[in-house]
């Protein structure tokens, strides 16, 4: 059997392993495939599909992680095989990252003004083409010896409701699932237990709200998830004949105990759901 992990993050976002990095760290993983879903962007997916071509043995599969808003709460949508060369995907994601950049600006003044000097270049970390998240700010006041660690620094500095948290623009899911499905991509709901919701609200979220916009899966296997939560979520998805998916959310040094493929050691993910999302895309072609 081979295995695959349909989300991964790199540098073009809050990762800390290059595109390229990536590729290889899968390979030597033992992966037949991996997803690069990188927040808001698909800067880093040329680099890796052409990296895995020069490599051999590790196939790249287009992809991205929009964020959303569901009422008050933040929510992830992964689009897989979203056609990444697509110029109003590309446009529209342009312009959901210059958001996000007004939004770090002003976080970073904030920072400064209560006398904790930041910059900018200081959360690009050297890659200037990178999606800042607040995990760039986390590592920052860690490195300035602000916090302790990335926990303290977003229960104290960057969580919601915190002094220096500022929400990010309100996109919602009617425009998120559309702007997946024109690129051609499959939408996935992330991690639908992070949010902390109920089973309930979960499946009150996918009956009232996504289904009807035409999300095709959901991740049932994921790194923090024991067998029961991932059974439960495949219960959950099987009922509505959802897609079952499922990944590390491997991040690099940023969640140093996340592995690619592994998780945190006890993640395996069978190519079985990959095959299951080919067909589905075959049929709805």
């Amino acid at each position: 059997m081979n295995y695959i992990d349909l989300h991964v993050h790199s540098t073009a976002s809050d990762g800390s392993f290059s595109p390229s990095e990536v590729v290889e760290l899968a390979k030597n993983a033992g992966l037949s495939t991996f997803a690069l879903t990188d927040h808001d962007t698909i800067d880093g997916v040329a680099e890796a599909i052409t990296h895995a071509q020069q490599i051999g043995g590790i196939e790249v599969i287009p992809g991205t992680e929009l964020s959303c808003y569901y009422g008050n709460r933040e929510i992830h949508i992964v689009g897989l095989f979203v056609d990444y060369q697509d110029a109003v995907f590309c446009k529209t994601l342009d312009d959901l990252k210059q958001a996000r950049e007004e939004r770090n600006e002003h976080m970073v003044a904030k920072f400064v003004a209560a006398g904790i000097p930041l910059t900018i270049e200081e959360l690009k970390h050297g890659n200037p083409n990178s999606v800042i998240t607040r995990a760039h700010f986390a590592r920052v006041l860690v490195e300035k010896g602000v916090c302790k660690d990335k926990n303290e620094a977003f229960d104290r500095y960057l969580g919601i409701g915190c002094p220096y948290y500022l929400p990010k623009p309100k996109v919602t899911p009617e425009q998120i699932l559309p702007l997946i499905q024109q690129a051609g991509g499959t939408a996935i709901l992330a991690h639908p237990y992070s949010y902390k919701m109920s089973r309930s609200e979960v499946e009150h979220l996918l009956d009232d709200t996504l289904i009807p916009l035409g999300l095709a899966g959901m991740e049932c296997y994921y790194s923090t998830y024991d067998n029961g939560q991932t059974q439960e979520l495949r219960s959950i998805a099987y009922a509505r004949n959802l897609l079952v998916s499922g990944g590390s959310d491997f991040h690099g040094i940023v969640k140093p105990d996340i592995s690619i493929g592994t998780g945190r050691g006890n993640l395996r993910i069978p190519d079985k759901l990959l095959n299951d999302i080919l067909a589905y895309r075959s049929h709805t072609a």
